[in-house]
């Protein structure tokens, strides 16, 4: 009940709108998250409390900065932020990929079991990865420096796409983007319960 109330309230103090269904939704995952982790060792924080805002605000807080409607999540780790997105974005098309079969493993069952039809799981690794269809947006979370995780992912960006790298503080890491790369914003982060600086620096390729 205590995470509900923290999940409902995190929500409240974002300003977005999540329905009561895609809330539960949203513990249902995490639950699943926890029970997995004992096992599989899927992410550091062992406390759910933790991961309500850790894990589930902090994905959603990019919500109201993203944009319809293909989404590849590189480096997706336990689900996060894709299947935390698909969940209240049943609308649009969630691709995650990894290449840790444990985490893919994870990823693909909890999203079975949360009924999550617009969700595609994928274990390999970026840079050998090819698509017939090209992707509107590319996040990451905690997949490598951002001139990494552009110049790994840019044969996958749709000709209108841009990348959403999900950064503490980014500064030293823009001063190397490749020059066929440029940032769009940098928007600053506020995750309830946590003290740690977060932003969503949105790029796009410099034509």
């Amino acid at each position: 009940m205590m995470l509900a109330i923290d999940l409902s309230n995190g929500i409240a103090q974002l300003g977005i709108d999540v329905a009561p269904e895609a809330q539960q939704k949203l513990l249902d995952y995490l639950a699943l998250l926890h029970k997995w982790n004992k096992v599989y060792n899927l992410t550091a924080i062992r406390e759910p409390k933790q991961m309500v805002s850790n894990h589930l605000l902090d994905s959603l807080a990019v919500l109201p900065h993203l944009w319809p409607k293909r989404w590849l999540d590189v480096g997706c780790g336990a689900g996060l932020p894709g299947v935390v997105l698909a969940i209240v974005r049943p609308e649009w098309s969630f691709t995650l990929l990894d290449s840790n079969s444990k985490k893919t493993s994870f990823v693909q069952q909890a999203s079975i079991e949360l009924g999550l039809h617009n969700v595609e799981v994928h274990c390999a690794r970026i840079e050998e990865w090819q698509v017939a269809e090209k992707f509107d947006g590319i996040i990451s979370r905690a997949f490598a420096e951002t001139a990494e995780f552009v110049t790994l992912t840019q044969h996958l960006l749709a000709e209108s796409g841009r990348w959403a790298a999900m950064k503490g503080l980014p500064g030293r890491e823009l001063k190397c983007l490749p020059e066929s790369v440029m940032v769009e914003q940098i928007i600053p982060l506020q995750i309830p319960k946590l003290e740690a600086a977060r932003c969503l620096v949105v790029l796009r390729e410099n034509k």
